[in-house]
């Protein structure tokens, strides 16, 4: 008997994708984002599109996806996001709906290549490996890069940045809009926790996918975690996150939600890919905007300033955070999955923070 097409090895798990969107005013993205699923060379087992107490966006995406519907899709589930608001709930709604043992998320605002569930999931056949994640390519609604904007900071907009490792390596965390995890890991660290991820169009905080990283290499010390830059997905960069005042407002809330990770998990883990980037990175990257200054090339100095300009930012984001949790403490919560879960909502203390941090949130390669 002949193999399918695309052959899957017995020890190759399944593959649920879950999309979390807020607001009609992605419509045409939403879109593309699930037909870039549909069209995947390793196809998805289901695709669930989870909406975030937005009644007409529901309504909406159910009667565009369901069976009397004008895009009738097999394989796509809309339903709504059953806990408080925002990202972290949905993703864990997501999670508790899917059947894969493996789950992808994929960002409201991208598009993934062909092959990017194939490289997710042959990683997989390593029964140490519990989360994969990729590369995310910025699409700058100008059609260029603005000549400002240094590739040290891509992750203000969602994207891979300069200084991660090429190829398939093992980091300390993923980035969630372009990453996968194993069912078990949820079982074994619980959910993604809310209090610290993104929550409409609030401040932009992030850094939930490092918690949760963090917090599953504890419960599974042997956990491997790696980035394939092969995985790679395209994200639309709207004109508005092309401006500096955007970049900065970014940076400072990254630095916030960095004060909630390191009280959460303590310095020693939630700063120590960040110290690399402060130290290596960041000014390497001054130092090539310098010398294309004095090369006469455009925007040198540009990038030289911002790169400066968002380490301030982010850093001013993080001490303010990091007093504002000693003073007040930080409550957040993790969320219990189908198949294990934490505890309920309680304080989580940590040691305290012993320097800045300037939070890319996926992280360079680890031990």
């Amino acid at each position: 008997m002949s193999s399918p097409p695309d052959h899957r090895p017995a020890c190759v798990p399944d593959v649920s994708v879950v999309i979390c969107v807020y607001t009609e005013d992605r419509w045409d993205d939403i879109l593309a984002a699930v037909a870039s699923v549909r069209d995947q060379s390793w196809p998805a087992l289901e695709t669930l599109v989870v909406v975030d107490h937005n009644a007409a966006l529901l309504r909406r995406l159910a009667k565009w996806y369901g069976d009397d519907g004008a895009g009738a899709t097999a394989g796509v589930r809309v339903l709504a996001n059953a806990g408080p608001r925002g990202l972290s709930a949905g993703r864990n709604t997501g999670i508790a709906a899917s059947s894969g043992e493996v789950i992808a998320f994929l960002d409201d605002d991208a598009v993934a290549e062909r092959e990017w569930l194939r490289h997710f999931a042959r990683a997989y056949a390593d029964p140490r490996v519990m989360a994969v994640g990729g590369r995310t390519e910025p699409v700058w609604e100008s059609r260029r890069r603005p000549a400002w904007f240094p590739e040290e900071f891509d992750w203000v907009v969602g994207c891979s940045y300069r200084g991660l490792p090429p190829g398939r390596v093992q980091v300390r965390n993923v980035l969630g809009g372009n990453a996968s995890f194993r069912r078990s890991a949820f079982a074994l660290a619980g959910g993604f926790a809310s209090g610290i991820g993104r929550d409409g169009d609030r401040l932009p905080l992030g850094g939930e996918e490092t918690e949760l990283c963090i917090r599953l290499t504890r419960a599974m010390p042997e956990a491997v975690l790696l980035i394939d830059d092969r995985s790679v997905i395209h994200h639309r960069v709207p004109a508005v996150r092309e401006r500096f005042r955007y970049f900065r407002t970014r940076a400072y809330a990254e630095g916030l939600s960095k004060a909630l990770v390191t009280r959460s998990v303590g310095a020693q883990s939630g700063l120590s890919s960040e110290r690399r980037y402060t130290t290596r990175v960041l000014p390497a990257g001054v130092a090539r905007g310098v010398r294309d200054a004095l090369l006469g090339r455009p925007g040198g100095a540009g990038r030289a300033g911002a790169i400066v300009a968002g380490l301030a930012a982010t850093v001013g984001g993080y001490a303010l955070g990091s007093v504002r949790a000693r003073r007040g403490g930080v409550r957040f919560a993790v969320a219990e999955v189908p198949g294990g879960g934490t505890a309920a909502e309680e304080p989580h203390g940590g040691h305290g923070p012993n320097g800045p941090a300037a939070g890319p949130p996926a992280e360079e390669a680890g031990a």
